[in-house]
């Protein structure tokens, strides 16, 4: 078995984060995976928010008056950050993919990408988040 050969109690429902020694680019197809499983949802929220406009003004107007308490301010820089990660590593695995050479250097623009994603979404969080604080 090699480097699997670990005594982890294999009811836990997370022994696998115990074990598993996966590298950048293992990392960063994981919260590929979740980040797109994430915008999708919201997705499929906002065409059901959207179709509620079928049972009249008022049912809609009330729910999407919840879009501007402070609570879900914050969940959607979490979407916010969820879609800019999505798209940096989707350029990430574009330029691997094309470039002769990326997977030699799969973990330096994988650093590269995490800096952009910093780069972006911390003046996006602090734009959004303005009318919480005041």
């Amino acid at each position: 078995m090699g480097r699997w050969n670990v005594s982890v109690d294999r009811g836990r429902a997370w022994g696998w984060a115990v074990i598993y020694r996966g590298q950048t680019g293992q990392w960063a197809q994981l919260l590929h995976r979740i980040t797109g499983l994430g915008v999708v949802l919201f997705l499929l929220l906002h065409i059901l928010d959207t179709a509620l406009l079928g049972f009249g003004p008022g049912i809609y107007d009330t729910v999407v008056a919840w879009y501007h308490l402070p609570w879900v301010l914050v969940i959607e820089v979490f979407l916010a950050a969820a879609v800019i990660y999505h798209a940096i590593n989707g350029i990430r695995v574009t330029i691997i993919d094309f470039w002769d050479k990326g997977s030699l250097h799969q973990e330096a623009i994988f650093w590269i990408g995490v800096v952009v994603f910093f780069v972006l979404l911390l003046p996006t969080a602090y734009f959004m988040l303005v009318p919480v604080f005041r």
